[in-house]
């Protein structure tokens, strides 16, 4: 099994690669669906969100209301701090049941967008990074329906382009098009997958 660590901050492209990736005949775990599926309602997760935040982060429905949380916890580090102690364990958890199902011989991608914050990169045989020009990922976020201004606190939230770098094995740029990227993960795929599976 080939274990690929896959990150990038919020608007890079990792989603796009990801699909690039799968296409190829990877086996994707994505901790951000991961993280939605553990606090769906009547789990565990959800119970603890809520003796942790209050009422006021459902939805009528019984369901997360995920920009009233979000609104609790990007302006205050504590309380984000807090949130991850609950969610992170259960998204760890449920991706190693996750490669644990998966073919001995299987090119695994655990689609980890937070991969340098929670220091997870030593545990994959390659760690891919995925870049794009700052404001590029901005114009995306703000096209996926966020204020410029929460765009940007969300990228200052993560690590930085220069720390994810640290860890990297392979960067891609996706400041450009679509074939470009696709282009450099044929690139990646044959240079760094085939021949590690051969």
């Amino acid at each position: 099994m080939l274990r690929i660590g896959l990150t990038g901050g919020i608007g890079s492209g990792k989603s796009t690669v990801s699909e690039l990736l799968a296409a190829r005949g990877a086996v994707i775990v994505d901790a951000d669906r991961i993280a939605r599926e553990v606090v769906e309602p009547g789990t565990p997760g959800l119970s603890a969100v809520v003796d942790a935040f209050g009422g006021q982060v459902l939805a009528a429905d019984g369901s997360l209301d995920r920009p009233a949380l979000a609104a609790v916890v990007f302006s205050d580090p504590a309380a984000r701090a807090r949130l991850d102690a609950i969610v992170h364990p259960l998204v760890r958890r449920r991706s190693a049941e996750l490669v644990a199902a998966a073919p001995s011989d299987a090119v695994v991608v655990n689609d980890v967008p937070l991969l340098v914050e929670t220091g997870q990169a030593a545990s994959f045989d390659v760690v891919l990074v995925v870049e794009a020009e700052p404001e590029i990922r901005v114009a995306r976020l703000v096209g996926r329906g966020l204020t410029e201004d929460d765009a940007r606190a969300r990228i200052a939230s993560q690590a930085s382009d220069e720390q994810r770098r640290v860890v990297a094995d392979v960067v891609l740029d996706n400041s450009g098009t679509p074939e470009e990227l696709a282009e450099q993960v044929d690139r990646f795929w044959a240079e760094r997958v085939a021949r590690a599976t051969a």
